[in-house]
């Protein structure tokens, strides 16, 4: 009777330490561009993950503009019943380039395989569609229907700087898109990036393995470490990563090359009947890579980065034919003007990523 005692004791006492564990605190930065797909799944992830609490998303153009990509946070967070989570409004253009500069660029040095919101015309080669291109300012139609919710008042800049303040050391920054909100943050505060936990991105381009790469990664097989999120704003990207971190986690397009959300994986993933479930079901990215849930996937499970490397990093933003492409060298190796050593996550464990994967879009 006594052990029997002691052991519900025991168990007792163990499930209030993990009910009173505090939840690990993020803020997501993203260029939401939607509905669903490769850029607002990897948030249903992070908000679906019971030990995480999301003190907002902060949201910039990218792969779309910042406006309509707003609006398409906005109504996901309405759907799901997750308008708790403020979202904040962040830059529209990036620091210095432009979309004009970006068509000079292509005149000198050949075309750019995908430009993201610039992308006007989608290449024949490309199976996967996108929705048309428009003006910065236009927010067409939402297929999921207009938000009613506003974003905060006030701008993504400012509202980083100030919750890593309020939580010196606790907020991970989950950065999915390009990095001029991260820039801009930097610059309205030297100790922003020291006051944060840790930064955890997607970006940049390694050594991706072309012989499994994707219809996207191929693209970029002749220039093969450039990656949209670092090309979008170099300026910013080179000042993102020299902005002080106390730890740094990069997870580039090596990472991704050999996921893809898959219509069977779809199938599994919202077969729930949670309001996440269905609205994943409603607008899943099927056919792309898992880029940016491969990020979150690895900040919530860091496990599963099943191989990575120590290395300097950089970003040229000589404006010649290498803009916005990755420099590396092995740790502390660099040339000592201020890149960071970061762990760059080259391979990761992919059932156990697709099981994360489903288990979150799953939940109640």
């Amino acid at each position: 009777m006594r052990r029997r005692s002691l052991f519900f004791f025991s168990c007792a006492f163990a499930i209030g330490v993990l009910a009173a564990a505090p939840k690990r605190k993020v803020i997501i930065d993203q260029d939401a561009f939607g509905p669903g797909g490769p850029n607002l799944q990897p948030i249903l992830m992070v908000l679906q993950a019971q030990d995480i609490e999301v003190l907002g998303i902060t949201v910039e153009s990218g792969d779309g503009w910042q406006k309509e990509n707003v609006a398409h946070t906005l109504r996901l967070l309405e759907l799901i019943g997750r308008t708790d989570v403020p979202v904040v409004a962040g830059a529209t253009y990036p620091l210095l380039n432009s979309e004009d500069e970006t068509r000079r660029w292509e005149k000198l040095y050949g075309k750019l395989a995908y430009k993201g919101a610039w992308t006007d015309v989608w290449p024949d080669s490309n199976t996967m569609n996108r929705a048309r291109y428009h003006a910065a300012d236009v927010v067409p139609p939402l297929a999921e229907g207009e938000p009613t919710t506003k974003p905060l008042a006030e701008t993504a800049a400012a509202f980083l700087v100030r919750k890593v303040r309020e939580f010196p050391g606790e907020i991970t920054i989950l950065a999915m898109g390009p990095f001029t909100n991260l820039a801009l943050a930097a610059r309205l505060d030297d100790g922003f990036a020291a006051h944060a936990r840790e930064l955890v991105f997607m970006g940049g381009a390694f050594n991706p393995d072309s012989s499994h790469a994707d219809e996207f990664s191929l693209q970029f097989i002749h220039n093969p470490r450039v990656e949209f999120n670092s090309r979008w704003d170099p300026e910013a990207s080179k000042m993102m990563l020299h902005a002080g971190w106390r730890k740094i986690t990069a997870v580039p397009t090596d990472a991704s090359v050999n996921t893809k959300l898959t219509a069977a994986l779809a199938r599994r993933a919202g077969a729930g009947d949670s309001a996440v479930a269905r609205y994943f079901a409603a607008y899943a990215g099927v056919g792309f890579p898992l880029w940016d849930e491969v990020a979150a996937a690895v900040f919530l499970d860091p496990a599963i980065a099943k191989e990575t490397t120590r290395l300097a990093m950089d970003i040229v933003i000589d404006h010649g034919a290498t803009y916005g492409a990755t420099l590396s060298w092995p740790a502390g190796g660099g040339p000592g003007l201020g890149e960071p050593d970061v762990t760059v996550v080259r391979t990761v464990d992919v059932p156990r990523l697709e099981a994360l994967f489903v288990e979150l879009l799953q939940r109640p």
